[in-house]
């Protein structure tokens, strides 16, 4: 896996660069009346915190909002309210976090030396310098799909007995996941399947390797009630 740490200069990378923002979670886990994404984070709502980590990258790529039709203007007044000014083109979401990205992708014209990440919108705390970097490894291996080491010994249901995990070969998959143009939309014109949980299992069905690169345990994603607290304070440090 490789580590930011170990390429932290920014290469020459010439190629156009695209972020697909997946927000088309709802608000049911959180018990919240809105739809996570929207859900206040300090001073501003998760999903802005998202997209302007995108923005203030070093390689600032072209940003792509794919929310559910029914808040699109509801989203747009959130905006206004905020001042929110960070530019972004909007797209309707699908049935599934799958159909949600292929709209996105629809968006970005056919570009051979394109890259594309996919961004969860409520992983509001990515740092600019993944950001950066999974850009950078994409252009150089064809992906770059960022994870962490997981802290926690894992074990797995089989047969209705459990069955310890090597903790050192397990690692936990966040986002971006970030593609050359070409191989993430060869993977999209699969039809679907209910096994694609992230755009790597989508890619890796093609028959394409799945490279690491290393992500931070700070790199939450916003799930359940106690997320927004630990985000908090995240913020504050």
């Amino acid at each position: 896996m490789e580590s930011s740490d170990l390429k932290s200069q920014i290469s020459n990378l010439k190629s156009q660069t695209y972020a697909i923002i997946v927000a088309g979670g709802s608000g049911s886990r959180m018990q919240a009346a809105v739809p996570k994404q929207f859900l206040l984070l300090g001073r501003l709502p998760v999903l802005m915190h998202t997209l302007r980590n995108f923005y203030q990258s070093k390689l600032q790529p072209q940003l792509i909002l794919v929310l559910p039709a029914d808040f699109h203007l509801y989203w747009q007044q959130l905006c206004v309210e905020y001042k929110f000014d960070i530019p972004h083109q909007l797209v309707s979401g699908g049935e599934t976090r799958f159909h949600s990205v292929k709209n996105g992708l629809d968006l970005i014209p056919d570009d051979e030396e394109a890259i594309v990440a996919v961004q969860d919108a409520v992983r509001p705390l990515t740092d600019t310098s993944i950001i950066d970097h999974s850009f950078n490894s994409a252009a150089e291996n064809g992906n770059a799909v960022t994870a962490v080491k997981s802290r926690d010994s894992v074990r797995q249901i089989k047969n209705d007995y459990s069955v310890s995990l090597v903790r050192d070969e397990i690692y936990l998959i966040q986002t971006p996941q970030t593609f050359q143009l070409a191989q993430l939309k060869k993977a999209y014109q699969q039809p679907y399947n209910p096994k694609f949980t992230d755009d790597a299992s989508v890619v890796e069905e093609t028959g394409e390797k799945i490279h690491l690169i290393e992500g931070s345990h700070r790199n939450i994603k916003i799930t359940y009630p106690e997320d927004i607290a630990i985000a908090e304070l995240f913020i504050r440090e």
